[in-house]
């Protein structure tokens, strides 16, 4: 493929060979964003459009706005890895994937520019518009990767998202309260939390035993949906905010 017209108005195009096709999926249902975790954008740039790297996303998001598409929405690209939502293990199959240019936690994590976010918002409202995504469908590669993955990380603004429209968000529970649930801990309470954890998408085996497992979900989830403290551990801060979320969803 030598060239393409950008699926959004004004990316820049930079074509990638590292895509395949949608075999047994219309259409798009999820959008998934990732942190590079490189140390310039022009690198992880380069990289997601290099043979031998064999990983690619559709769009690029540099630190300044510009927007650089290199796999069309109508194709797979290869960005996921191994990763779980919802019953879904071939996420690439069912996801727009954008890699947001940021260094990441191994190179210096640090805040995402202004104008950064305003084109990922812009960008993002373009896919879930076009595909009829829906809110809870705008990911981080954490949730379906947890522990593998922690990008793009409790830095990352969702409630800037959300509050223009982009994902799924609530207001977090004010972190800390009794009891605090976490390892060695098995019972009810535990199995509530995981089925709560399953219901709402995240791939965890309901044990009734908080095992390492658990505290891996859990940390994903807080990273996301509650990110002034990531630590594992289900709080009492953590479990309304889940509550909230599956009351939201009804």
């Amino acid at each position: 493929m030598s060239g393409f017209s950008p699926d959004h108005a004004g990316a820049e195009v930079r074509v990638s060979p590292n895509f395949g096709p949608r075999v047994g999926v219309s259409r798009p249902d999820i959008v998934l964003l990732h942190y590079t975790g490189m140390k310039t954008g022009e690198a992880a740039e380069a990289w997601l459009c290099t043979p031998d790297s064999q990983v690619s996303s559709h769009y690029l998001v540099h630190e300044d706005g510009r927007i650089v598409q290199m796999v069309r929405e109508s194709d797979r690209a290869w960005h996921a890895g191994r990763s779980f939502w919802r019953g879904i293990t071939d996420i690439n199959a069912h996801s727009v994937g954008i890699e947001i240019v940021n260094p990441g936690h191994e190179f210096g994590y640090r805040a995402f520019p202004r104008r950064q976010i305003a084109s990922v918002i812009d960008l993002c409202k373009g896919i879930v518009a076009r595909y009829r995504i829906t809110p809870p469908r705008v990911l981080a590669h954490s949730d379906v990767a947890p522990g593998r993955k922690v990008d793009p990380g409790e830095k990352f603004p969702w409630r800037t998202l959300a509050e223009a429209g982009v994902g799924h968000f609530v207001a977090p529970a004010r972190v800390g309260g009794k009891p605090v649930i976490g390892p060695g801990d098995a019972g009810a309470a535990v199995e509530e939390l995981q089925s709560m954890l399953s219901l709402y998408g995240y791939g965890i085996d309901i044990t009734s035993a908080f095992d390492q497992q658990t505290g891996v979900v859990v940390a994903a989830f807080q990273r996301h949906f509650r990110p002034r403290r990531v630590d594992g551990l289900a709080d009492r801060s953590t479990v309304v905010t889940l509550r909230r979320l599956l009351e939201a969803c009804r």
